[in-house]
């Protein structure tokens, strides 16, 4: 079974840092983008940074400067080392990837199952 495994999240103070870190494990091919997404209650899912294979990133505008999105191919792993961290970074934070199939050959996307990240202020 392909599955997502995330760590890290929990309560930090506005101003501090987390790191969350993510492994894909099971039967798989080529990983291609990997990504960190969030969602608080009542709102969509929003794209926080995404990793292409060889390495390009991006972010949303919120969070450009103080996040940062990296990646391990040799172990099919992703981290998102949050600085700076505010309030409205409340979220669950869900860990992506687009992910080769070995028995088909087809890449979907799989989900991680989210870890809470809770900023007080």
């Amino acid at each position: 079974q392909v599955q997502l495994v995330e760590s890290g999240g929990g309560l930090v103070q506005a101003g501090g840092s987390l790191m969350l870190s993510c492994v894909c494990s099971g039967s798989i091919g080529r990983v291609n983008n990997m990504a960190w997404h969030r969602q608080v209650p009542g709102k969509q899912r929003e794209l926080v940074a995404v990793v292409t294979r060889g390495g390009i990133t991006n972010y949303a505008d919120s969070v450009k400067g103080r996040f940062t999105i990296s990646r391990d191919n040799a172990i099919n792993a992703v981290d998102l080392q949050m600085n700076r961290l505010r309030p409205e970074d409340t979220a669950v934070y869900f860990c992506y990837a687009d992910v080769e199939m070995v028995d088909s050959g087809i890449y979907s996307p799989i989900w991680g199952q989210g870890t809470q990240v809770t900023v007080s202020s």
